[in-house]
């Protein structure tokens, strides 16, 4: 059984997490751990139509985000990788600055230091300098910052579409692909 770590905290943009969730529902022999922050939830009210407990039942195990003693606050527990989805400024910053106070980072921190996969979808625009210093942090650390900006190849028709492709491409940062991910071929997509 593979297991990734979705993180998802209080940036604008909680679809991300919430559709990645979702997905790995869809892959049999994948296994969601995920931390949901008190500030992603209050972001969702205003951009989803998901209620918290609908929210919280995707993970297959959720973790509370002050658990810094939860497994995946361990080296010796296998995972994947993790996804921070979006990623707000505050965690790009503590997982940058390995600031382990609460377990989004410390999470974070142990995949890195394992040198597993952290995918920081960051979602705060303009950058300014401290912000890219972060960027830069936490790159050099061993994190992939990938802030969700769509590719317009693959010629989506709906906002879905964005989401689940942008999705997708982070997943491929952890080894999990899915079919629905267009790819492409150098003459057009499949």
């Amino acid at each position: 059984m593979r297991r990734v770590i979705i993180a998802i905290t209080g940036a604008s943009g909680v679809i991300y997490g919430i559709r990645a969730l979702e997905l790995l529902r869809q892959i049999d022999d994948v296994e969601s751990h995920a931390i949901i922050t008190p500030s992603a939830f209050r972001t969702a009210l205003a951009e989803v139509d998901y209620t918290p407990d609908q929210i919280k039942m995707l993970a297959d195990q959720l973790y509370n985000h002050k658990d810094i003693g939860a497994a995946i606050s361990s080296g010796s527990f296998q995972t994947n990788g993790m996804l921070v989805a979006p990623c707000s400024i505050k965690t790009l910053s503590a997982i940058a600055n390995c600031f382990n106070e609460e377990l989004t980072a410390r999470a974070a921190d142990v995949c890195l230091k394992e040198r597993r996969r952290v995918v920081l979808m960051l979602r705060e625009t303009p950058f300014h300098a401290g912000h890219i210093r972060l960027m830069d942090q936490a790159t050099q650390a061993g994190a992939i910052v990938m802030p969700p900006v769509p590719g317009f190849y693959t010629r989506p028709k709906t906002l879905d579409d964005i989401i689940d492709q942008t999705v997708g491409r982070a997943l491929d940062l952890l080894d999990i692909h899915l079919p629905a991910v267009k790819r492409w071929t150098g003459s057009g997509v499949s």
